[in-house]
């Protein structure tokens, strides 16, 4: 039986990947991590204001985080120092952070698994966009959520722009850090891929890549609707894959 601890287990998302990790007939719900619950129970586990509190309750094997941009880090280093797998449910870090994370989990033998997002519709999408630009040189990124959204992009968007730069570098006839006018309205450069983000009422998370070849256009979308089940499959399959996992494994399509 897979033992998790949850962080972030009272948020939108966080609560229901709490519920899916108690109904599930392979895991236990050992113990949560949010401050506003701190010494209840949610689901019959004890929660816990913060993860150094929860590292010293009940014993767990994966720390499942969805949490903020801003404790991210810390707590999968500090999981991982103390010898725990853990899923990354929240976005915000880059290229370079998750690099460190990759060092100290190879250092430590053990696996972490983080995506931009969880749903396996998204991970088609990442799938498919990959592919794409194996065969097309012209690509870039649109990136839609909520108006409270308080990075950019987000990490779907951001972890796609970055893979798919690993694939090629996009083309370009006019450098858009050289247009005349004003060079961010073309966006933002990740990994060499123009990433544009808007954030407008009534999206949730939408990520689009959109590809050229001559006269025609490719368009992938991943639309996630305001129901923050979709991502419930895809972490759990995480955390049962990161069992397996030494380092660290971004993108949910390469646990498929």
């Amino acid at each position: 039986m897979l033992k998790v601890c949850m962080a972030g287990a009272t948020g939108w998302t966080g609560s229901a990947i709490a519920e899916a990790v108690a109904q599930a007939d392979d895991m236990t719900l050992v113990s949560c991590v949010a401050r506003r619950a701190a010494g209840q129970e949610i689901h019959g586990a004890p929660c816990f204001a913060s993860l150094e509190d929860a590292l010293g309750g009940p014993d767990f094997d994966v720390l499942i985080d969805y949490t903020a941009p801003d404790a991210i880090m810390g707590h999968t280093l500090a999981a991982v120092a103390a010898g725990k797998r853990v899923v990354v449910g929240t976005s915000g870090l880059d290229a370079a952070e998750y690099a460190e994370i990759d060092a100290a989990a190879r250092a430590a033998g053990i696996g972490v698994v983080a995506s931009g997002n969880f749903a396996l519709t998204a991970a088609l999408m990442t799938r498919f966009s990959l592919m794409a630009a194996e065969y097309l040189d012209w690509f870039e990124v649109i990136d839609y959520a909520k108006p409270g959204k308080t990075d950019a992009p987000t990490g779907t968007a951001r972890e796609l722009a970055e893979r798919m730069g690993a694939v090629k570098q996009p083309a370009f006839e006019v450098d858009p850090a050289s247009v005349k006018g004003e060079p961010g309205l073309r966006g933002g450069k990740v990994n060499g891929v123009q990433v544009h983000s808007l954030r407008l009422p009534s999206y949730s998370a939408t990520v689009t890549s959109t590809f050229a070849n001559g006269n025609s256009r490719l368009t992938i979308t991943h639309d996630a609707g305001k129901d923050p089940t979709i991502y419930n499959d895809g972490t759990l399959l995480a955390a049962r894959k990161v069992m397996e996992i030494v380092g660290l494994v971004r993108g949910l399509d390469n646990l498929l």
